[in-house]
């Protein structure tokens, strides 16, 4: 069993920078690829950004290339989403997620999610 539980939301203006964080307890975390998505109101699930197990690569959604970063720390059982440039269309509840599986922009196939954080961005 892996609970996630993510930080760092808020209100932004149009513009702004928000580092959003997620603490994993989980034995081995460094064995679980970590994910982040977002949901507006009104929309489904989509996926912003992956960070692999084991050599850590990444990868984005096209919505997010060039703005968010995706970082982890295996010592410390986090994974950080570095968001900069925000735009209105960035509101959402930000999720992070765990899987062990191989399929990593597909949000059902990840195993553990957390409970989310509000991003607000004003223009």
């Amino acid at each position: 069993q892996v609970e996630l539980v993510e930080s760092g939301g808020g209100l932004v203006q149009a513009g702004g920078s928000l580092r959003l964080s997620c603490a994993a307890s989980a034995r081995a975390f460094s064995s679980y690829t970590m994910g982040w998505f977002r949901q507006a109101p009104g929309k489904e699930r989509e996926f912003v950004a992956f960070i692999t197990r084991t050599i850590g690569r990444t990868y984005y959604a096209d919505s997010g290339k060039g703005r968010f970063t995706i970082s982890r720390d295996n010592a410390k059982n986090t994974v950080n989403l570095h968001m900069n440039s925000l735009k209105p269309e960035d509101t959402a509840v930000y999720y992070c997620a765990a899987t062990r599986g191989y399929s990593y922009t597909d949000g059902g196939k990840y195993d553990y999610w957390g409970q989310g954080t509000q991003v607000t961005v004003s223009s």
